[in-house]
């Protein structure tokens, strides 16, 4: 282990990784998914499943605001795992995190130009070609491309300018979102929910429907963990960071159980079931009938492009700053760990993860789909790792200074690991609801299988510097150590110090004569 001072500008206030946090978890699936939650569990129903999906990820989060503010370090998972399980175990869960990051980048690149085909029917021009049944325009891999070339530049001038950016866009999702909430109060109807309260009619169905929406809410919930990607630029104390991570998990449950409930007070069932057979934008149209008028619907869906917006960006800073942990670790080439003399940010990372976000949308947004759920797995994989670094330090390194303890830690890192554990499953158990397909499968094994090529091949170039956890210090403790160098050096070094205050006491004894 090596020490050395930040390189990062501290320029992340408390208000900035709140918005990046909830910003991260708030994407577009508010928008289009509600009508399918509200189907599975019923408008109560899918609002309990959501609360109960977030109490999951509260215990995983929990875990998330003790490590990192005992380790405020950029790279987060990458120095918690390297901390508990050594280099390897380190690799596997930042390998697992980036791809994570990088797929729903890129994801987001499809996203938002296909959003603006609801706002601009007449906006695809050009046929170029079809992928997976997609068709591919011209005017819609133009502006992906555009949008992701401003997003990066965005994030390479640096993580302030990015905070700015999450900030103007959370507040417009949030706006769109109590606009609905509060005209659904004022002009919805209990009524609406007869019928639709719950999936069922019995206690047994309705359970099941409520754990059904339970497990697949915790994939809505990933991006609260770029807070500790990003440890480094925060301007805040270790332990309020804590707090921080774990306010963006409750608001983020907060609002996604309002929006379920505003919905089924403006819609009966019949027509959440007549949206969805139209355009699938349940959520928009809600708010179209809560204002009686077309045009409402459409600053819904602004706020959804917002909510893409907000998910790229924030998946855009955690992945460089994981690919920055791991190249300053030695584990993938050096060249990632450069920072932008001016602005202090990953710019190699940035710039890769960049290009693949341009490059994406000419795979086509069905292919991409593939990617992002292949990514979710990704993310829930390190979180389980997390959760096992969690306990593992706790026994490891009891002593370890601790600004945010969690108590009853036994419990609770218990929880956070079968929680964390069952989210991976979902993945893999056939007919879970959430298992990935066999393109999906491919996509996990050959990210996997590069980080095997990566890990021998970085392993042989940098012999014994790999794997090796540089560890951040204070300015006053980098202040105490010395450079490497000579005796000669060192003379140099005490001959001018002791010069200096030779020179104060002259000065001193002259102004008293």
């Amino acid at each position: 282990m090596t020490q050395k001072k930040s390189e990062f500008n501290k320029v992340l206030n408390a208000w900035d990784i709140l918005v990046i946090a909830f910003g991260a978890m708030i994407g577009w699936g508010w928008v289009v998914s509600t009508g399918g939650w509200i189907e599975k569990g019923g408008v109560i129903g899918a609002a309990l499943g959501f609360a109960i999906g977030g109490i999951m990820i509260f215990f995983v989060g929990l875990t998330y605001a003790e490590l990192t503010a005992a380790m405020p370090q950029c790279g987060g998972e990458h120095v918690f795992s390297y901390r508990a399980m050594g280099a390897t175990g380190s690799f596997i869960c930042t390998w697992m995190i980036v791809l994570g990051y990088v797929s729903v980048a890129c994801f987001e690149a499809c996203a938002f130009p296909t959003i603006i085909t609801y706002l601009w029917p007449g906006f695809l021009k050009g046929y170029m070609y079809t992928v997976a049944g997609f068709d591919i325009y011209a005017s819609w891999l133009i502006t992906a491309i555009v949008i992701a070339f401003l997003i990066m530049l965005i994030n390479i001038i640096g993580a302030k300018t990015a905070a700015i950016l999450q900030t103007v866009l959370t507040c417009i999702i949030g706006g769109a979102g109590i606009l609905l909430i509060v005209a659904s109060v004022i002009n919805g109807t209990v009524d609406n929910l007869d019928g639709q309260i719950f999936a069922g009619t019995t206690a047994g169905v309705n359970i099941k429907a409520i754990i059904g929406v339970a497990a697949m809410s915790p994939f809505y919930f990933i991006g609260f963990d770029v807070i500790p990607q990003a440890a480094e630029e925060i301007n805040v104390p270790p332990k309020k960071i804590g707090n921080i991570l774990i306010l963006s998990v409750v608001l983020a449950v907060i609002f996604y159980a309002f929006v379920i409930i505003a919905v089924g007070f403006v819609m009966n069932p019949g027509d959440i079931i007549a949206s969805q057979e139209a355009t699938g934008l349940v959520t928009a149209d809600a708010m179209a009938a809560a204002f009686n008028t077309k045009i409402m619907a459409k600053v819904i869906i602004v706020g959804g492009m917002c909510g893409i917006v907000t998910s790229w960006n924030s998946f855009l800073l955690g992945g460089s700053r994981a690919m920055y942990s791991m190249a300053e670790s030695y584990m993938i080439p050096k060249f990632f760990a450069k920072l932008h003399p001016k602005h202090k940010t990953p710019v190699n990372a940035l710039i890769l993860i960049g290009i693949l976000t341009m490059l994406a949308p000419f795979a086509g947004r069905k292919m991409l789909v593939w990617i992002s759920d292949a990514g979710n797995f990704g993310c829930c994989f390190a979180y389980c790792m997390v959760a096992l670094s969690f306990m593992i330090l706790r026994k490891k390194e009891p002593d370890m200074p601790r600004p945010y303890k969690v108590p009853c830690h036994k419990f609770f890192g218990t929880m956070a690991v079968i929680m964390s554990g069952f989210m991976v499953a979902m993945y893999c158990i056939p007919g879970s609801g959430g298992d990935l397909i066999i393109q999906e499968w491919l996509m996990v094994l050959g990210w996997s299988a590069l980080g095997v090529v990566f890990y021998v091949v970085c392993k042989v170039k940098y012999k014994e510097s790999f794997g090796t956890l540089v560890e951040i210090i204070s300015d006053e403790d980098a202040a105490t150590l010395m450079p490497e160098a000579d005796e000669e050096e060192l003379d140099k070094v005490i001959d001018a110090a002791i010069d200096r205050v030779l020179m104060q006491k002259s000065d001193l004894i002259g102004g008293t004569v």
